[in-house]
């Protein structure tokens, strides 16, 4: 599996995310003609061969001719969906801002609608986000990793005035990520969009194990003497099924007092908010009444939001949160023809090497259907294919 690994060891910000992405291999070309695409007339883009600290980087700057100071979420909306994004990056990229917008609101006592993002509504933040989310998309990286932030110190001029490193909003936002403060005499290092990227797109911390593939790194604005300011972006190969596999969160509530279906719901809206996986186990509560636990597994960066969105949709009055390992086979969908018929199969690797392979059970019935054949010949015809591509 094809991973990146963010290491902020001097902080995160959008425009250093793109320069990292740059010099791992993002088409510049691509990164040049984006402004445009999204309707954004008169944005130059500038990429630069730079140093940090003796580091050679890639630096991305935007030439912006006069905007509107900020936006609304409503309107950077509007932007996201002029975007010929795939459909998973425009929704990522959404979820970003979304949840700025949810931060700056609850900061300042006011509702997402109305809420005025000033430097995170700028073009510029726009394009950090969005070209971040789609440019990893585009390096065809499965998931991504962060290992520990670096956040700076003092203190940070904003449109709200003097602010706390990290700002209240960037905190807030780095909830359930592993940072430290410094280096001292840094100031602000994570802005709110480098936060939200992380937010939106880490998995977790990195690997223990990996291959690295390659590395690149984009640069900061500020130069400090002695060492680099900037983010390094590390490429790897990673199968979760080898070594001791990986760090999840598993929430667990016991419930007597929901009905099947509304239960039921619950579960899909946990799956839909990016749970690994969501299981309804029968048990037996207080006074022998019976009841259902539901047990929730996810990653530790989504773990908080999923945790609220359970005591949210649930009734419960309580969550259990316990950290395990889980050790996940790699595995990858193939298509095989059966009959005449394309059949979708799950391919899984044995920690032998061998394969296992499982047809999706809905191509089956559809083959059986229109052939008039057993489901189980085409379960294993589909299988026997897959395993030998």
């Amino acid at each position: 599996m094809k991973v990146a690994i963010l290491d902020p060891f001097s902080g995160i910000s959008g425009d250093m995310t793109l320069g990292a992405l740059l010099d791992v291999g993002l088409d510049a070309d691509w990164l040049r003609a984006l402004p445009a695409s999204l309707g954004l007339g008169g944005v130059g883009v500038r990429i630069a061969d730079v140093k940090r600290g003796e580091i050679a980087c890639k630096k991305v700057d935007f030439d912006i001719p006069p905007q509107p100071h900020g936006r609304h979420l409503k309107q950077i909306r509007e932007v996201l969906t002029r975007s010929a994004a795939p459909a998973a990056v425009k929704d990522r990229a959404d979820r970003a801002f979304t949840m700025i917008a949810e931060q700056e609101a609850a900061l300042h006592g006011t509702t997402v609608e109305r809420v005025h993002l000033h430097e995170v509504g700028a073009v510029d933040a726009i394009l950090d986000v969005l070209g971040g989310v789609w440019g990893f998309e585009r390096l065809g990286i499965e998931r991504i990793y962060c290992g520990p932030i670096s956040t700076g110190d003092g203190t940070v001029q904003a449109a709200h005035g003097t602010l706390p490193v990290p700002a209240p909003a960037t905190l807030r936002l780095l909830e359930g990520h592993a940072v430290r403060p410094g280096p001292d005499g840094a100031g602000e290092l994570v802005t709110p969009t480098g936060a939200a990227l992380v937010r939106v797109l880490s998995s977790g911390p990195p690997p223990r194990e990996y291959v690295p593939l390659r590395s690149g790194y984009g640069a900061g604005t500020k130069e400090f003497a002695g060492r680099a300011n900037a983010l390094r972006l590390i490429v790897a190969d990673y199968s979760s099924g080898s070594g001791e596999g990986e760090e999840l969160v598993q929430l667990a509530s016991d419930i007597d007092d929901m009905t099947p279906e509304y239960l039921a719901a619950a579960a899909e809206l946990l799956r839909d908010a990016g749970a690994l996986d969501v299981v309804l186990i029968a048990t037996t509560m207080k006074r022998g009444r019976p009841g259902t636990r539901i047990e929730v597994l996810a990653r530790p960066a989504q773990a908080d939001a999923l945790e609220a969105t359970l005591l949210r949709e649930s009734t419960t009055l309580g969550v259990r949160r316990t950290v395990v390992r889980r050790r996940a086979l790699a595995r990858e969908t193939r298509t095989v023809e059966v009959l005449g018929h394309s059949v979708s199969v799950k391919v899984a690797q044995l920690p032998d090497g061998s394969v296992r392979a499982k047809p999706e059970f809905t191509d089956v019935q559809r083959v059986a259907q229109q052939t008039g054949r057993p489901l189980g010949d085409i379960f294993q015809l589909a299988a026997e294919q897959a395993e030998r591509q």
